[in-house]
């Protein structure tokens, strides 16, 4: 669905990963702009994922995502490196752009 919605707002997806370890694989692999994760992974939480792919110099932003909107998961967001948070029923185009400006 996040494919589909962010595509049809102009962005390129140009991978989808069923689970943290794939997600930090596809990151090194594709070298995207923008990584936008989930929370609930089936190997981990999105919050460890955007810690470690931003801890590297060149990484990409990273937006965390829930269909849950949690207050304290902006503030895990950016505490763990990610530009932050957008729940999913808020997930589009504009949004996004906005989060990453």
């Amino acid at each position: 669905m996040a494919r589909e919605i962010l595509e049809s707002d102009g962005f390129d997806v140009v991978g989808e990963a069923p689970d943290g370890g794939a997600a930090l694989s596809a990151e090194r692999t594709l070298r995207p702009d923008v990584v936008l994760v989930d929370v609930r992974l089936p190997d981990t939480d999105g919050f460890a994922v955007a810690r470690r792919m931003t801890a590297h110099g060149d990484a990409p932003a990273v937006v965390v995502t829930s269909s849950s909107d949690d207050p304290l998961y902006p503030g895990r967001a950016r505490s763990s490196g990610a530009r932050g948070f957008l729940a999913k029923h808020d997930l589009c185009g504009p949004a996004l752009s906005l989060l990453l400006a």
